[in-house]
């Protein structure tokens, strides 16, 4: 504990961000940093509990809490307080594999287990996160270090997501031979094409790819395994099979007319082709979906919803309404609900600060979902019938009769969550698929029913978070590791 009475002493400060009025008319990340005087200070904070509960990666009442990666972030602050950067790095990249991606993206789980943020704010330990990998490329730390001796061993990852990247990673680093399919033209996933641009600027997973390159990981994109590659060819020219394709089975909405309507896209379709082409030409190639003077109605009130209304903002569109099925989250803490569980509060992220910003008001409405979709005679839509949605006595909601009100909608996007995943890579494969539709493997472990192919990730937990993706590729790669070796030091 570098400084005993830092918690007292120092207020939580975060990096600053440009204003909402002013990072919308751009796709750029949006945050700054602190001097560096001012991240010891934030460093300072942390009070090396006697039990860590920020890396404790706990489930309590099905949420979870903590760390899933156990990063060992007292010690790490520890290093932040004294401005040891080279020692902060070490630490924190004996648990994380990709702390520029979680620093970016994750919904720090770490801060809502803080002990300093049951009476006071949490320690700033995403943005400490952040600014010691930063910090570590900007010093030259992070230089490629391939393994000294080869196993003789390959495999074969098919997905190049966090859950694949961190799979390949460690069992690169542990000598293997590693190859990692790509059916799309960048590698990243959903990190690169689920996720904005100003969310997460794509040159840091670049930069990423090309150290690993540096290391000896070998990247196929455009490669869609089970399509353009047979399984048995993977099986053939390796010695394992990790299947990381995510879950990309997109959750369509129930409602009159969706079926023959235009202008609806699941928000992942709407996501990658923006992006895709903000990446390819700075839009130049019209190869989107664009919201510009559109009345644009989002169903689904997480991560990806709100990623959404960022995006449809900079378009320009002409209005935007998020329709979440769940009523509205308290502002604190209920007293059902206490430290260390996940908070079940009201959280504005930055795509609802921007509506406010530019429209006056919130966007969500909360305890709505769509009963029917309206078109024209082109079958074009251009109104949603949005209806309020009540629990009955079991609990189950159920729409409210008479509540419909109709509004404009020139564009729907449906961010609803995900059911799985596609199928097609689980049926070449012949693996067995559990009643999510993800692939089935015994608790806890990642070795599917054929032998040789293991899964980890979405496609074996199902949608989740990008940290708990990459606990799970590294989770996955001591398993493998152990099955072509017959032990594993990981």
């Amino acid at each position: 504990m570098g400084k005993a009475t830092g918690f007292l002493e120092y207020n939580r400060d975060e990096t600053p961000a440009r204003a909402p009025l002013e990072r919308i008319k751009d796709f750029k990340e949006f945050h700054g940093a602190l001097s560096e005087e001012e991240r010891q200070r934030q460093g300072a904070r942390c009070m090396n509990c006697g039990v860590p509960f920020c890396q404790s990666g706990m489930t309590l009442h099905g949420m979870a809490t903590g760390c899933p990666l156990h990063n060992l972030i007292p010690e790490w602050n520890d290093e932040v307080y004294h401005g040891n950067t080279w020692h902060a790095l070490s630490r924190l990249l004996k648990t994380n594999n990709f702390p520029e991606f979680t620093g970016r993206v994750c919904p720090a789980l770490c801060e809502v287990a803080c002990l300093c943020g049951v009476h006071d704010s949490p320690v700033t330990v995403k943005e400490n996160e952040l600014a010691i990998i930063e910090a570590g490329f900007a010093a030259g730390y992070m230089q490629p270090r391939p393994p000294e001796i080869r196993s003789g061993k390959k495999v074969a990852v098919v997905g190049s997501g966090p859950s694949g990247l961190a799979c390949a990673d460690m069992l690169n680093k542990r000598g293997h031979t590693v190859t990692v399919y790509e059916k799309n033209d960048r590698i990243g996933g959903l990190l690169m094409y689920g996720i904005p641009n100003m969310k997460l600027d794509k040159s840091i997973i670049d930069r990423r790819v090309q150290l690993m390159r540096a290391e000896g990981v070998r990247f196929l994109t455009g490669t869609d395994v089970g399509r353009d590659i047979a399984p048995e060819t993977l099986l053939e020219q390796f010695d394992a099979v990790v299947l990381c394709c995510g879950a990309e089975q997109a959750r369509d909405i129930q409602a009159e007319g969706r079926e023959q309507a235009e202008g609806i896209y699941f928000a992942v379709d709407f996501l990658t082709r923006n992006t895709k082409s903000y990446l390819d030409s700075n839009f130049a190639d019209g190869q989107y979906i664009d919201a510009k003077g559109k009345n644009v109605v989002i169903v689904g009130g997480g991560d990806t919803g709100n990623d959404c209304v960022g995006t449809v903002i900079r378009q320009g569109c002409q209005s935007v309404v998020q329709l979440e099925l769940m009523p509205k989250s308290p502002d604190s803490r209920a007293a059902d609900n206490p430290w260390p569980e996940y908070p079940k509060t009201c959280k504005t992220d930055y795509g609802q600060e921007e509506a406010i910003a530019v429209f006056g008001h919130d966007p969500r409405r909360y305890s709505s979902t769509i009963g029917r979709v309206i078109t024209d005679d082109d079958g074009h839509i251009t109104a949603v019938g949005v209806v309020r949605m009540e629990a009955d006595k079991k609990g189950r909601l159920r729409s409210v009769p008479g509540s419909e009100e109709v509004i404009d909608c020139d564009l729907l996007l449906i961010a609803a969550g995900f059911t799985g995943c596609k199928k097609y890579v689980a049926d070449a494969f012949g693996v067995d698929l559990s009643p999510r539709n993800t692939v089935q493997t015994e608790a806890g472990k990642y070795a599917s029913s054929v032998p040789g192919v293991f899964a980890a990730g979405d496609m074996r937990r199902g949608q989740s978070l990008v940290v708990w993706a990459i606990e799970e590729g590294r989770s996955c790669a001591k398993e493998v590791d152990a099955f072509l070796d017959g032990y594993s030091n990981m």
